[in-house]
């Protein structure tokens, strides 16, 4: 796995990429490219960094697993290549987006726009085998994308960390909320929307909070 990353990213994980888990986990992914379909293309492994450099991140939105199917990963989680129809959980995001700002649902599930705003979309596990959800996890993407969270969490200030459903809720617990808007709810799979992320405003209490200090809110 030749890692391509971004610059800057690459600056803050370089310890990471030394450790014996980083190096077992490369073996693994290469291994899994060459002999089964892998999502997203090995070149997207890293796109939300490389979209979002580390000093340009305001948001950190923190789902699981890529997407399975065909053509829908591209590295940036809950987002799908132009074209691709809209996964439920996707479908939720643009209702409540709806119901909070007002603003319709776009033609396109592609999120790149928002990375490009600084929205991290960072997927707890970068990589998984076609139809198979979950196959690469606890295989080291989940130590190294903590790395990445941490390193934001203490190095940065006032970012929104938002952590839908239990997953995405264990892995940010660690965030000092004294530093940082920490924004929680049920996931916007159609299992749990109806639990509390729909009515969450998670959109404007982000934009609100980016308002409050000095920066520019994102175009959702």
């Amino acid at each position: 796995m030749n890692v391509q990353i971004e610059e800057s990213w690459k600056a803050h994980l370089q310890p990471e990429f030394e450790k014996d888990y980083f190096r077992t986990l490369t073996e693994f992914v290469k291994s899994e490219y060459s002999q089964y379909t892998i999502y997203p293309p090995g070149k997207l492994i890293f796109n939300a960094f490389n979209l979002c450099p580390f000093d340009k991140v305001k948001v950190v939105i923190i789902g699981q697993d890529p997407y399975h199917g065909p053509g829908q990963a591209h590295g940036l989680c809950f987002s799908v290549n132009d074209g691709v129809p809209f996964p439920p959980s996707l479908v939720n995001i643009f209702k409540e987006i709806k119901d909070d700002l007002g603003i319709e649902a776009p033609a396109t599930g592609n999120l790149t726009r928002w990375a490009e705003q600084g929205v991290l979309l960072l997927n707890a596990t970068l990589t998984v085998r076609a139809h198979q959800a979950g196959s690469h996890q606890r295989r080291g993407w989940e130590e190294f994308t903590d790395a990445a969270i941490r390193a934001l969490a203490e190095e940065r200030e006032h970012l929104v960390f938002i952590l839908w459903g239990g997953y995405a809720q264990r892995k940010g617990a660690f965030i000092d909320r004294s530093k940082h808007l920490v924004l929680s709810s049920a996931h916007p799979s159609p299992l749990s929307a109806y639990n509390g992320f729909f009515g969450n405003k998670h959109f404007s209490k982000t934009n609100a909070y980016l308002r409050e200090h000095g920066e520019k809110e994102i175009i959702f």
